[in-house]
């Protein structure tokens, strides 16, 4: 009885001795940096083992490399704080080997980054900030080209301006300069493609269909009507506004 009892304190000890703090070496989700991590597991099936100590420990060992493995991959080495938590959670459940009987166990680690790993991760981010403004900087620069061309005579301007511009070969200012200006018109920053600057395009393009000075004054005085039934008056004298800008402007055109 004596000895069954210190048979399965020996066992007890070397099944805990080897497995804590055992190294394992973890991918992350960028390729050639990974973590380093010391796994602790603590088998709470009392011996005798349905295996031997050797076999028990192993198979616990390989299959928290695999476990830690699958959840590390998508870490970013960057946020090591955040890989520690969402590693260290995927580790704490119960687990359990296929054994008859099955041998449960729970595990805790502790993740760090290798000086190469870190160093790797630096340079990663400072590229990352050097391409993001270089990004930032292209965008601005199309965005605010793109709104100083879509005016024909901006267009025109860029167009004599270019080194040996010939003024005798004036671009076709309707058929080039126009559709070139048009092209540019329709192009919108990312924080402009939404549903309302896509309904001003719309409108823009319904009220420029209607070249009549007394149609565009008839739609003025429609949409006013409609944004005043709508309960917007500050929106309707805006409308109003711009119909008595019109008949101001056919006044003084026909003086």
């Amino acid at each position: 009885m004596t000895s069954t009892r210190w048979a399965r304190r020996r066992a007890r000890k070397a099944v805990r001795r080897r497995l804590t703090r055992f190294e394992v070496r973890l991918r992350s989700a960028c390729p050639g940096i990974g973590f380093t991590a010391r796994i602790t597991a603590t088998v709470l099936t009392e011996p005798p083992y349905p295996s031997s100590v050797d076999e028990i420990t192993g198979a616990v060992r390989t299959t928290l490399r695999e476990t830690a493995n699958e959840v590390s991959k998508t870490c970013d080495p960057a946020d090591l704080a955040s890989a520690r938590d969402v590693c260290g959670q995927h580790l704490a459940g119960l687990r359990r080997l296929p054994t008859d009987p099955p041998v449960e166990f729970t595990a805790e680690l502790t993740l760090e980054l290798l000086p190469d790993d870190r160093a790797a991760v630096a340079a990663l981010l400072a590229a990352q900030r050097r391409q993001s403004v270089s990004d930032i900087l292209r965008q601005q620069k199309t965005d605010a080209l793109a709104a100083e061309l879509t005016h024909p005579a901006a267009l025109l301007v860029r167009w004599i301006e270019r080194d040996n511009a010939d003024w005798s070969q004036l671009p076709d200012f309707a058929a080039t300069v126009g559709t070139v200006a048009e092209v540019f018109t329709r192009h919108r920053p990312e924080n402009e493609r939404s549903v309302e600057y896509e309904a001003v395009e719309v409108l823009r393009e319904f009220l420029a269909s209607f070249p009549d000075h007394t149609q565009k004054r008839m739609l003025y005085t429609l949409m006013a009507a409609g944004m005043d039934s709508a309960q917007r008056p500050h929106h309707s004298a805006k409308a109003q506004a711009l119909v008595n800008g019109h008949a101001a402007a056919e006044t003084g055109g026909a003086s």
